[in-house]
C-alpha cells in the first residue's frame, strides 16, 4: 500500500475538491442515520396509542427526534399530523441527502478525474525526458500500457474506492454510535460476525495483489504482442505467418484468460461472503430483538431501529470487497508507474545553456562510444575536425559506427570517452532542446505521423515559416510534383508511419522537413537508399544551392558522383581508415578507390 502514498501530492493539488467531498460524504451519511431513529420514534407513537400502550422513553441522544418531539408539543400537532409531519421530515432529509451525493460525486469523482488526466501528463512528460536507450529495451505495448490500463486502475482509487471507503468508514461509524447508544448487550451480538468479516477480508487482498500484479505484466506482454502484430502486418502477411501470430496471441491471451478467471473467482468470494455475514447479522438482530421485546415491548422500536441500520450497511459492507480489491490493483499498477517514474534520464537537460545560434564547426576529440544495451564498440578513440560549411561524405560498411556519429552529434546517446564540441562548445553542455533544434536531421529510419503532409513536413517548425518556404523546401527534396498531384495536396492524410507513401517519397518527404528548419548544420543519413539514381542526383544537384554555406554529413554506404565533397572519411571498425577529398583517396588506391571500382562495375553493368 506505500506505493499509492506517491498520489498524497495530487489529492493536495486538488485539497478543496477533496475535503469538500469527505464533508459531503460524512453529511450524507449523518442524514441517512437520522431516518431510523424517527422511524423507531414513530414506532413508540403507535405503540402508545394501542391498548395497554405505554410512551416510549425519551432518548437524549436522538436530536432529530427531540426536535420533532418539542416541536409538536409546542404546536399541539395531533396524532395523525404527528404521524405525517414525521412522513415529511423522511421525505425531505431523504432529498437533502440525495443532493449531497450529488456534490459528493462531483467533488470526488471529478477529481479523480483531473487526477488521471494529470498523472497521464506526467507519465508522457516522463517518456519525452527518456534517452534512445530506454526506447531500445523497453517495448511499445508496455510503455502503453503504463499510460491507460495502470493509470485508469489507479483512478478508481483516486475516485470510486476513495469514496465508498470514506463512506464506509463513517456510516458505520454513526451506525455503531447509535445501536451501542441504544443497546450495547444487542449491538455486540448483531456485530459478532464481522470480526470473521475482517479476518476474511485480509486473506482474500493478500492473494488478490499478488495476481493482480501477475495479470499486471501478462496484460502489458499481451498489449507488445498485439501492438508488433499490427505494426508488422505487412510482413506476417508477405511470410504467410498468419496461423502462426494468431496461434502466439492466442497462447499469450489464453495465460492472460486463465489468471484472470483465477482472479474473478477469488474476487467472487466476496459476495457470498458478505451476503452470509450480513443475513446472519439480520437473523440475530430480529431473533435476539424480539426475545427483548418479549421481555419489554417498549423495545420494538428499537429493535427495528436496528434491522434499518444492519439494511443500511449491507451496501457499504458488501463494496469492502470491491474496494479492497480496486486498491489492491491501484497499488500494483501504482508500483508499475513508481518505477517507471524513477528511471532517471542518463542524457540529461541539468546544469546545460543556451548558446548562441550554431557555425556549423564540428569536433571530435578521441571519442569513443559503446552501446550500453548490447556492448558494442560503435566508435574507438575518434578524432575529427569539420569546418564550418563544410560538405563532408562519411562512408563505411554496415556497422562501422557512420550512423553512431550522427547521434552521438545530436546527443541521442552520451559518449564512453572523449569529447564532442560544436563552436568550441562540448555538446554536453548545450541545452538538449537548442542542439537538436540547430541540427536538421534526417535518420536512417524514416517515420511519419498518421497525418497530412504539409505537419508532417512542418513538423518541429515554428510558426514563421512561410508556404514559399514550404514550396522551396519539397521543390529541393524533389517530392513538390508528386504531392501536387495527390487528391488533396499537402492536406493529404499519409498512414500509420506513413504507410500510404512509397520508401522513396517518405524519405524526400523527411528531407524536406529538415530543410525546412532552416539549420546551419545538416545530417543525411542514408536518406537517398530508396530512390532511383535520377532521382538521387536532381535531389544532390537541388541541395548544393540550399545548403550553400552550410555543414553537412552525408552518411551512406554509397558514393555520390554528382556532389562536390570538401572532406570524404572511410570508416572501419570505429575508426578513420581514410580521409580526404575525391581525387586524393583514389590516389591512394585504397579503400576508398576499391568502393569506386565496385560501384562504377557494378553501374555499368
Amino acid at each position: 500500500m506505500k506505493e499509492l502514498s506517491a498520489l498524497n501530492v495530487f489529492f493536495w493539488k486538488y485539497r478543496f475538491r477533496f475535503f469538500t467531498g469527505i464533508l459531503l460524504v460524512i453529511a450524507t451519511n449523518y442524514l441517512a442515520v437520522l431516518a431510523p431513529q424517527i422511524t423507531g420514534y414513530v414506532v413508540g407513537l403507535v405503540q402508545a396509542k394501542l391498548p395497554g400502550g405505554k410512551p416510549a422513553p425519551s432518548l437524549h441522544n436522538e436530536i432529530i427526534v427531540n426536535w420533532i418531539s418539542n416541536f409538536s408539543a409546542s404546536n399541539n400537532f395531533s396524532f395523525a399530523w404527528l404521524i405525517t409531519f414525521c412522513s415529511v421530515t423522511i421525505l425531505v432529509l431523504a432529498i437533502v441527502r440525495s443532493v449531497f451525493m450529488f456534490f459528493m460525486r462531483q467533488t470526488i469523482i471529478v477529481m479523480s478525474r483531473h487526477i488521471e488526466f494529470d498523472q497521464k501528463n506526467q507519465v508522457y512528460t516522463h517518456y519525452q525526458k527518456l534517452d534512445t536507450e530506454f526506447y531500445k529495451t523497453h517495448s511499445t505495448g508496455d510503455l502503453m500500457s503504463r499510460i491507460t490500463e495502470d493509470v485508469s486502475r489507479v483512478r478508481m482509487y483516486t475516485g470510486p474506492s476513495i469514496m465508498y471507503l470514506i463512506n464506509l468508514v463513517s456510516l458505520i461509524g454513526f451506525c455503531l454510535y447509535n445501536m451501542f447508544s441504544k443497546d450495547v448487550r444487542l449491538s455486540l451480538y448483531v456485530l459478532a460476525p464481522l470480526p470473521i468479516l475482517a479476518i476474511t477480508i485480509y486473506f482474500v487482498n493478500s492473494i488478490i495483489n499478488k495476481k493482480s500484479e501477475e495479470i499486471q505484466g501478462q496484460l502489458s506482454d499481451l498489449t507488445t504482442n498485439a501492438q508488433e502484430s499490427y505494426s508488422g502486418i505487412r510482413v506476417i502477411k508477405s511470410f504467410v505467418q498468419e496461423k502462426a501470430m494468431l496461434g502466439f496471441f492466442k497462447a499469450n491471451s489464453e495465460l492472460y484468460r486463465k489468471n484472470a478467471v483465477s482472479l474473478a473467482k477469488v474476487e467472487a468470494f466476496y459476495a457470498p461472503t458478505m451476503a452470509l455475514m450480513i443475513g446472519l447479522s439480520t437473523l440475530l438482530t430480529i431473533y435476539l430483538g424480539g426475545l427483548e421485546a418479549l421481555k419489554d415491548p417498549q423495545k420494538v422500536g428499537t429493535v427495528i431501529e436496528f434491522v434499518i441500520y444492519i439494511n443500511m450497511l449491507t451496501f457499504p459492507v458488501s463494496a469492502i470487497g470491491w474496494t479492497a480489491s480496486m486498491i489492491q490493483r491501484a497499488a500494483a499498477s501504482q508500483k508499475r508507474l513508481n518505477e517507471f517514474l524513477s528511471i532517471v534520464p542518463v542524457i540529461s537537460t541539468k546544469n546545460t545553456k543556451l548558446v548562441p545560434s550554431f557555425e556549423g564547426n564540428i569536433e571530435f576529440n578521441n571519442v569513443g562510444f559503446m552501446y550500453p544495451h548490447s556492448g558494442l564498440h560503435a566508435l574507438n578513440n575518434f578524432d575529427l575536425k569539420i569546418k564550418a560549411g563544410q560538405k563532408v561524405l562519411i562512408l563505411g560498411k554496415t556497422g562501422a559506427g557512420k550512423t553512431s556519429i550522427a547521434q552521438l552529434i545530436t546527443r541521442m546517446y552520451e559518449t564512453s570517452s572523449g569529447s564532442i564540441k560544436i563552436d568550441g562548445v562540448d555538446v554536453n553542455s548545450i541545452n538538449t532542446h537548442q542542439l537538436r533544434k540547430e541540427i536538421g536531421y534526417v535518420q536512417q529510419d524514416v517515420f511519419l505521423f498518421s497525418d497530412s503532409i504539409e505537419n508532417n513536413i512542418r513538423f518541429g517548425v515554428d510558426a514563421s515559416f512561410t508556404h514559399e518556404d514550404l514550396i522551396k523546401a519539397t521543390q529541393t527534396a524533389h517530392v513538390l510534383n508528386e504531392i501536387n498531384n495527390l487528391p488533396n495536396k499537402f492536406e493529404t492524410l499519409v498512414g500509420e508511419r506513413g504507410t500510404t507513401l512509397s520508401g522513396g517519397q517518405k524519405q524526400r518527404v523527411a528531407i524536406a522537413r529538415a530543410l525546412l528548419k532552416k539549420p546551419n548544420i545538416y545530417i543525411f543519413d542514408d536518406c537517398l537508399s530508396a530512390v532511383d539514381a535520377n532521382t538521387e542526383q536532381i535531389i544532390l544537384s537541388n541541395l548544393k544551392s540550399y545548403i550553400q554555406n552550410k555543414t553537412a554529413l552525408f552518411i551512406t554506404h554509397r558514393i555520390f558522383y554528382s556532389f562536390q565533397f570538401d572532406l570524404i572519411i572511410y570508416i572501419e571498425d570505429g575508426k578513420i581508415a581514410e580521409m580526404g577529398t575525391h581525387d586524393s583517396l583514389l590516389a591512394k588506391n585504397g579503400l576508398y578507390a576499391e568502393l569506386y571500382k565496385v560501384q562504377q562495375t557494378q553501374e555499368q553493368h
